[in-house]
């Protein structure tokens, strides 16, 4: 945890992530899509593992009472000068909240952050125990085929780089080869099965950028409006299509407890 935190803290702009690149910006814009999709009513939202509060701004400014914690101090401070927002440290794997304390709980980084499959379970049930009963998961994954995607697009996919990629695909243990930190990256099905297994119901899996985000990178910063709309139809063309939904970068679960 430690170095996670060093990354977060001097090596990571995790405020600019969703809107430094044409990626970003198709991320945020179709996790505010699928989330406010779910989130009809104002709701009592624990953001686990939230940053400075990306998604805390908004969702407070949708009239949702927003509560942040995250392990990384300097993102906890920056997180409680939002307004409607509040915001403390803690570890997904031991929240300091209540019992049913919660109608919405989201988790949009422990699932990856969490390399072990024990330590992601005691997140999930830690999840399930602050929601009241029947309240929403939200959680979200990184898909195991970013890597292969992103590095044959841009042309980065060297012979010296194949094995490495393939062992992402294989196992999902991800070394930070091309940039980030060291995480697991699931599969739509096994990110599914993860929640099931934590005794969630009712698991919707969807795909968030779809298939076309590879190609908004290699056109970069100046890559014309249509074409993020033209991304963004597409993404909701096949968000839960089992062809297509593993080309995703990132996938959105959602989920009754």
């Amino acid at each position: 945890m430690t170095d996670l935190i060093r990354h977060y803290t001097a090596e990571f702009d995790e405020d600019d992530r969703l809107h430094r690149t044409p990626h970003g910006r198709l991320e945020l814009l179709r996790t505010q899509e699928l989330v406010r999709r779910h989130l009809t009513a104002p709701a009592r939202v624990l953001d686990v593992g939230g940053g400075t509060g990306v998604h805390a701004r908004w969702l407070a400014s949708d009239g949702h009472a927003v509560h942040l914690v995250d392990v990384v101090p300097a993102h906890v401070d920056s997180a409680s000068r939002l307004p409607g927002v509040t915001a403390a440290v803690g570890d997904a794997r031991d929240l300091p909240v209540a019992d049913g304390s919660a109608d919405v709980v989201m988790l949009m980084g422990p699932l990856y952050h969490l390399v072990s499959a024990e330590d992601r379970a005691r997140a999930l049930a830690e999840a399930r125990r602050a929601l009241r009963p029947g309240g929403v998961l939200v959680a979200a994954a990184i898909s195991r085929y970013l890597s292969v995607l992103e590095t044959g697009s841009s042309g980065t996919l060297t012979p010296e780089l194949v094995g490495r990629v393939g062992e992402v695909l294989a196992t999902g243990r991800y070394d930070g080869h091309v940039g980030f930190t060291e995480t697991h990256w699931h599969t739509a099905a096994g990110l599914r099965d993860e929640l099931t297994a934590a005794g969630f119901r009712d698991v919707v899996v969807h795909g968030v950028e779809g298939p076309a985000w590879p190609a908004l990178d290699v056109l970069g910063t100046d890559g014309s409006a249509d074409r993020l709309d033209a991304a963004l139809r597409c993404a909701r063309l096949v968000e839960t299509d089992p062809l297509l939904i593993n080309a995703s970068a990132h996938f959105l679960a959602f989920a009754r407890s």
